[in-house]
């Protein structure tokens, strides 16, 4: 498989994921937008993954290459790409769907369970009804038309979507690693600060991760195997 991803700040990496695209027989690429780097040609890529950032999907003024960005995402859907969007990635392909992005009532950071909604196919079968993920997000977006909600919480009831088979949006973090937990806590120390109902600490951010990280990458990779099974592609 041909897979390419966006990468927002230095800072929100593939986390896990890395783990799964970097096998033999992949080929993996790359544009990191804080390093000015070039956007891919459309048949680059089998599967383009859009990673998350602190920036909000409207900031084009400061962040002038969301315009093109966005472009390529549309690109990505017209020619029935695969497209994994994670938390601004979620948001962005959610925009280019033709949804509202906006600020959510409430930020919602650290370890907190989504409920996982009966679907009408099996891509979040392998999840309990109650699962605990890793959050970190203070905008949220209506769910796409067309497209069938996976999972919700009670602060951001659009967690999850997708639209079979190729197209998925994820607010939340389930690619988190150590590494990933320790960048957010590194660069993400303003938020914490902040007063909110469901913002933890960095004590609880950290204990959540001993409880929940190696869960949630086996069930990542579960995910991503059945979702490329379902493409077309060999399990990675």
């Amino acid at each position: 498989m041909n897979i390419h991803y966006f990468q927002h700040v230095p800072y929100e990496d593939l986390g896990s994921i890395q783990e799964w695209v970097y096998k033999p027989g992949n080929f993996v690429t790359a544009t990191r937008f804080y390093e000015n780097d070039k956007l891919p040609f459309i048949d680059a890529f089998d599967m383009l993954i859009v990673l998350g950032g602190p920036m909000s999907t409207s900031d084009e003024q400061e962040y002038s290459w969301l315009i093109k960005e966005k472009e390529l995402i549309r690109k990505a859907i017209q020619q029935k790409k695969m497209v994994l969007g994670i938390c601004l990635g979620a948001q962005l392909l959610a925009e280019v769907l033709g949804s509202k992005v906006y600020p959510n009532k409430n930020k919602e950071i650290g370890w907190f369970p989504v409920e996982i909604l009966k679907s009408s196919n099996a891509i979040f079968n392998s999840l309990p009804p109650i699962y605990t993920v890793f959050h970190w997000h203070g905008d949220t977006f209506d769910l796409p038309e067309g497209t069938e909600l996976l999972a919700s919480t009670k602060v951001t009831t659009n967690q999850a979507f997708w639209l079979e088979p190729n197209l998925m949006g994820l607010q939340f973090h389930i690619e988190t690693n150590q590494n990933s937990i320790d960048n957010f806590l590194l660069n993400g120390q303003n938020e914490l600060s902040q007063e909110g109902q469901y913002i933890s600490s960095s004590e609880e951010i950290k204990s959540g991760f001993e409880h929940y990280g190696a869960a949630n990458q086996k069930h990542l990779f579960e995910l991503l195997n059945y979702w490329a099974s379902i493409n077309g592609f060999s399990k990675v």
